[in-house]
């Protein structure tokens, strides 16, 4: 009897284990995460004209993530299709409306990962290569039938013309725009795009296309895109680092977010943040600066409704549900 008894109570602590992991299962059926970069925005939130653009812009972005979704439609074309509607709004730092550099010219940088595979690269699908640049890019594009802009000034605004003609003055406009996402399937997706830092020289190349510092996704844990100084997001492997305390330390991807950002960086040696969501659905939008532009949308398995809500400071407002 004692031999069975404790067979008996290793059966029913297996149960309570197996029972246990069957709860913490993915809940949400979908989730999406965005970010339009991080800095000293804290006081915008203050201004309701200024404020309320900003909000319709991440509401937006959202929706657009949300009908890809809830169609059933895969993480990759949720993250392309909101980052192309941050990168044609001139709101933020990527595509129109980017930042200069030193010459007055533009230089964009973007990459998306899936944590199905861990296939990476802006070019993942047509090409063994993980990054291109410069002038190859160009070609390669070319090659793939990809819409060209033969004149650098299409990315410019009249907000950026006034900054190329006062270059000496600094600007706020060092930024980034993300999206992270968790699909119907369970896979994870992360995406991000920039125009880079302001006045950046010498073919500068940030963080937002190095896979591990910028971006990145992996279905045993996260997915993650950054915003900030890309230099020490760089130096940090941030994305990667915050994976791979959730995958190795067993940390909440909040908790990892939160070291990562407020303990490993600080505001003056890699101010900026991050978004990040995790295999089950949980998210993390952690940032050192004065403010980030973000916002999340997720619907519960078995609910009709989304819930979503939208922060540039401190607070976060829900902008609606449906």
């Amino acid at each position: 009897m004692i031999k069975y008894n404790s067979m008996l109570k290793q059966m029913i602590a297996l149960t309570a284990l197996m029972v246990s992991s069957i709860a913490f299962a993915q809940d949400r059926e979908y989730v999406i995460v965005v970010h339009g970069g991080a800095g000293a925005m804290a006081g915008l939130e203050e201004d309701p004209v200024k404020s309320a653009q900003y909000y319709a812009a991440l509401d937006s972005a959202l929706m657009i993530g949300d009908k890809v979704l809830s169609a059933g439609g895969e993480g990759p074309e949720a993250v392309m299709a909101v980052i192309n509607y941050f990168e044609g709004n001139p709101l933020f730092n990527a595509g129109i409306g980017a930042t200069c550099t030193a010459e007055g010219t533009f230089e964009l940088d973007a990459s998306i990962m899936e944590g199905k595979d861990l296939s990476a690269g802006a070019v993942k699908t047509k090409s063994p290569h993980v990054m291109l640049s410069g002038a190859g890019a160009e070609e390669f594009a070319k090659e793939q039938g990809l819409e060209m802009v033969e004149d650098n000034m299409y990315f410019a605004t009249p907000k950026t013309m006034e900054w190329i003609e006062k270059l000496k003055q600094e600007s706020k406009k060092n930024g980034t725009v993300g999206c992270v996402v968790l699909d119907k399937q369970g896979n994870l997706t992360a995406g991000t795009s920039t125009g880079g830092m302001f006045k950046k020289r010498w073919g500068r190349i940030g963080d937002s296309p190095v896979i591990g510092a910028g971006t990145y996704a992996d279905n045993n844990s996260c997915a993650v895109s950054c915003t900030g100084h890309g230099e020490y997001f760089i130096r940090h492997a941030v994305a990667f680092d915050v994976c791979a305390r959730y995958k190795y330390l067993k940390e909440s991807v909040e908790k990892a977010a939160d070291y990562i950002i407020h303990t490993e960086l600080n505001t003056n040696a890699g101010n900026g943040g991050l978004i990040a969501v995790d295999k089950l659905g949980n998210i993390a939008m952690p940032y050192n600066s004065g403010g980030m532009f973000r916002g999340f949308l997720y619907k519960e398995k078995g609910s009709p409704e989304i819930k979503k809500g939208c922060g540039i400071g401190k607070k976060i407002v829900v902008v609606g549900e449906k």
